[in-house]
C-alpha cells in the first residue's frame, strides 16, 4: 500500500497537501519539499537504527554495554586510514568528489579486493554492467567473485541485497536512486533523503557496510540536502586536480575514527596506487635553494607531512595589489602580511603576492603561518632560505610565535627526509636533541627572519 505524501516547509515545518511556490505560513519561497507519512511498520523497523534507544529507561554511561568494533580491511591501507582503521559493521560512508576524479575507480578496486575474502555487491545507477566490467578488465582486477547489480529502485535493491547478504555494498550514486513511496524525480531533495534513510536503516539492521557515492555542486559541496551528511557515519571528500596524478581523500566526518585524516593516492593507467610516503612525493618537485620556497612540516590527522609552500612577490601595477592563495585561506594570508609589516618592518602594500601549496594540498592548520611568511619574504628579497630548512609555527598578531601540537613528531619527520635545520616556535623546542637536525627556536618573527633569510 502506497504511503501518503505531503509537502513540508524547510523553514518553519508547516505542512500542505499540494506544492506551492511560497509557504503560506512563513512566506519563504521554494521551501516546500515532498515528504511521506511514516507507517507503524517503519517505526518498528527503526529498532537498532543508530540514534534509537533499546529501552525507555534512563541509564548511566557505565551501564551501557560496549563492544570493540571488529573492523574489516578494504585491501587499501590509505582508505583504511581515512576510515579510522577499516570498515566498521553497519557503517554508512558518503564519498563525494568532482566528476572523473576517481570515485568509481577507487570503490571498484576496493570491492574487487574485498570480494576475494567475503561477499560484496556493486550497485550502479549510472553505468551499465558492460562499462563496469570493462573498467575492471582495464585495471586487471579479479572479476570472478565481484557481484554487480544495475538498478535504481531502492526497494528492489534492498530486496536483492537481503537475499545476497553482502558484507559490503556500494551504491553509485545516491542521486540516481529513487523510492516508490515518492512521486518526485530521482535526485530531488525528498528522493535523496528518503532513499538514503532506507539504505542507512538497512545497514544498521543487517550490519552491512554501505558506501554511497554523492555528486557535488559546482562550488564543490555535496549535492542534495544537508541532512544527508548528518544521516551517514562518515563523510569523505575526494580532492585533486583532474590534470594531476595526485588524489587526496579527506575525512570530514567520522563516527568511527578521527576526522581530518588524509589518504594519498596516485592515478595511473592501472587505477589508483597508494602513496605510503606522501612527504617524499610532495617534495619530489622541490628545488633546493630556490627563492620564494619554504618546506612546511604540517600534520594531517595522525601523521606529519612535508609540503612545499611557494610564494611569488612582484611589483603591482594596480591600485589594490592582488592577494592570491591556493591551498591556504586568503584572509589568513592578508593577516600575515599585516603582521609582517607591523612587527617585521617590511611593507608589501604595493606588491602582488601569490601563494601556492605544491601538490594540490589544502592546509587548514595555523602551523603554516611561519612557513608562509618566510616564503613571502624570500621571494621579496630574492634570496633563498639558508640550508636544508624545515619550518612550522603559528604567528600571533603581536608578532610572537605560538606553539603547535606534536612538535617532536614533526621534527623527526623532517630529520627522516634529510633536512639539517628547522625553525620552530620557542615553546616547541625539543627536550632531547633530534639526530642530524639543528633546531632554531625563535620567540618572535624577527628572530625567525634573521635565522632564515
Amino acid at each position: 500500500m502506497a504511503r501518503k505524501s505531503f509537502y513540508q516547509c524547510r523553514e518553519c515545518g508547516a505542512r500542505f497537501p499540494k506544492w506551492a511556490g511560497q509557504c503560506h505560513d512563513c512566506g519563504a519561497w521554494n521551501a516546500l519539499v515532498e515528504a511521506v507519512e511514516p507507517t507503524k511498520h517503519q517505526a518498528a523497523s527503526f529498532k537498532g537504527y543508530a540514534g534509537s534507544v533499546q529501552s525507555a529507561g534512563i541509564r548511566t554511561l557505565d551501564q551501557v554495554a560496549t563492544e570493540v568494533t571488529q573492523r574489516t580491511s578494504s585491501g587499501m591501507a590509505e582508505l583504511d586510514r581515512v576510515l579510522g582503521g577499516g570498515l566498521a559493521p553497519g557503517s554508512v560512508v558518503l564519498l563525494g568528489g568532482d566528476p572523473g576524479i576517481g570515485k568509481s575507480t577507487l570503490l571498484t578496486q576496493a570491492l574487487a579486493s574485498l570480494s576475494e575474502r567475503m561477499s560484496a555487491l556493486y550497485v550502479s545507477g549510472e553505468e551499465s554492467a558492460e562499462q563496469i566490467s570493462l573498467r575492471a578488465q582495464r585495471l586487471n582486477l579479479p572479476r570472478e567473485k565481484l557481484h554487480l547489480l544495475t538498478e535504481t529502485c531502492v526497494e528492489r535493491i534492498i530486496e536483492l541485497a537481503q537475499q545476497h547478504q553482502p558484507k559490503m555494498l556500494v551504491l553509485d550514486s545516491i542521486q540516481t536512486f529513487y523510492t516508490e513511496m515518492l512521486q518526485s524525480a530521482p535526485g530531488s531533495v525528498a528522493q535523496v533523503r528518503e532513499s538514503a534513510a532506507r539504505l542507512v536503516r538497512f545497514a544498521k539492521q543487517t550490519g552491512t557496510s554501505v558506501f554511497l557515492v554523492g555528486h557535488v555542486t559546482k562550488e564543490g559541496a555535496l549535492a542534495g540536502p544537508r541532512v544527508l551528511e548528518h544521516m551517514v557515519d562518515t563523510v569523505l571528500y575526494f580532492e585533486g586536480d583532474s590534470g594531476s596524478q595526485l588524489r587526496l581523500i579527506r575525512a570530514i566526518k567520522n563516527r568511527f575514527g578521527a576526522v581530518n585524516e588524509l589518504g594519498v593516492f596516485a592515478m595511473t593507467d592501472k587505477g589508483l596506487r597508494e602513496v605510503s610516503n606522501p612527504s617524499a612525493l610532495f617534495l619530489s618537485w622541490h628545488q633546493h635553494q630556490a627563492p620564494g620556497s619554504a618546506v612546511l612540516v604540517t600534520r594531517e590527522g595522525t601523521r606529519p607531512l612535508l609540503v612545499e609552500v611557494q610564494a611569488l612577490v612582484d611589483q603591482s601595477s594596480l591600485g589594490n595589489p592582488r592577494r592570491v592563495a591556493l591551498g591556504l585561506e586568503q584572509n589568513r594570508l592578508s593577516m600575515l602580511l599585516a603582521v609582517l609589516h607591523r612587527h617585521g618592518g617590511i611593507a608589501m602594500f604595493d606588491q602582488d603576492v601569490f601563494l601556492n601549496v605544491v601538490g594540490g594540498v589544502r592546509i587548514t592548520e595555523p602551523a603554516a603561518d611561519l612557513a608562509v611568511l618566510l616564503a613571502v619574504l624570500s621571494s621579496y628579497r630574492d634570496r633563498a632560505p639558508q640550508g636544508e630548512l624545515a619550518i612550522f609555527g603559528e604567528v600571533g598578531l603581536a608578532g610572537e610565535l605560538r606553539p603547535v601540537p606534536n612538535g617532536q613528531e614533526r621534527l623527526r619527520e623532517a630529520a627522516k627526509h634529510g633536512f639539517k635545520r628547522a625553525i620552530i616556535p620557542h615553546a616547541n623546542a625539543p627536550k632531547t636533541p633530534v639526530d642530524g637536525l639543528q633546531v632554531v627556536a625563535a620567540a618572535t618573527i624577527s628572530e625567525a627572519i634573521e635565522a632564515a633569510v
